[in-house]
């Protein structure tokens, strides 16, 4: 863990370039020390049906979340938020220069006792070192 979200308006899908903004999350997230890279996760949600405001515009939204397992301090886990969202800032800066684009991200921690997981990936790299 942990997954990092992000649903977006199809009226941005080329111009949001998330394989890179998942590459530069993925490299932060690793780079903290706090999460093993074998549980890294990301995922893109297109929204072909949405609204925003009052429609009348070429609104564009991404909604981001990082949902993390349970057991991470408030002090680690605001550090690693307000980390990751100056690098979505960042990544969406241009694309926001260009055009109406609303930006939110989340961090969430996910129940101690009901999150339940399976996994070999982090076997495999630990052979790969």
């Amino acid at each position: 863990m942990p997954h990092f979200i992000a649903e977006y308006t199809d009226n941005i899908e080329q111009a949001a370039d998330l394989p890179g903004l998942f590459e530069k999350v993925h490299d932060y997230l690793g780079a903290t020390g706090v999460f093993p890279l074998g549980g890294i996760r990301s995922r893109g949600v297109r929204l072909d049906t949405w609204r925003m405001a009052d429609g009348k515009h070429d609104y564009a939204f991404v909604h981001m979340r990082l949902q993390v397992g349970a057991g991470r301090d408030l002090a680690t886990r605001r550090q690693v938020a307000e980390g990751l969202f100056e690098i979505i800032k960042a990544h969406f800066a241009e694309l926001q220069g260009q055009r109406l684009l609303a930006l939110s991200f989340e961090m969430s921690e996910l129940d101690a006792e009901l999150n339940f997981k399976h996994n070999n990936v982090h076997e495999f790299l630990r052979g790969q070192a």
